[in-house]
């Protein structure tokens, strides 16, 4: 079996704010679920209705245990002509966007990342699956690294 990380790569880590963020969308997104999938015994008289709720909450129960280390898997490198991406435990998934090639760069905060300071980075580029966002970003080193990608993505394409 061989690993997918390229040699001699420096990630740079989100901020471990991001895990209450994640955090409280997964328990919140959990109990939504679990609470619709009761209705049925709720609404009905199904002999079996308990067994929905139970499954779904033992599923949102371990997403929530694997969150803290999901977050820590998340991780994004600077390279001399493009950006690595990194996210996934499990199903891994590692992004390499060229510079040359971005065409948008785009910061979003929602209210609880913004109560926390933190922001998302999304990268747009022509290809629809290329699309990257990096979550739980201080809100000054989002503004740089788009400022930077900016830059870099700007000089590329001139040279193009």
């Amino acid at each position: 079996m061989t690993d997918i990380e390229p040699p001699g790569a420096t990630w740079r880590r989100v901020s471990p704010k991001y895990l209450v963020v994640d955090l409280v969308s997964t328990f919140v997104t959990g109990a939504v679920l679990t609470v619709l999938s009761a209705l049925p015994l709720i609404l009905g008289h199904w002999v079996y209705g308990w067994i929905p709720p139970v499954v779904v909450g033992i599923v949102a129960l371990i997403v929530l245990v694997l969150t803290p280390r999901r977050v820590r898997a998340i991780g994004y490198e600077l390279r001399e002509d493009d950006l690595l991406f990194r996210r996934g435990i499990m199903f891994r998934r590692i992004v390499a966007v060229p510079y040359g090639r971005m065409q948008l760069v785009d910061i979003n905060r929602g209210p609880l990342s913004r109560a926390l300071g933190l922001s998302e980075l999304k990268f747009v580029t022509a290809a629809a699956s290329s699309g990257v966002v990096i979550p739980g970003l201080p809100q000054e080193d989002a503004e740089r690294l788009r400022d930077d990608l900016v830059a870099r993505a700007e000089s590329r394409r001139v040279g193009l």
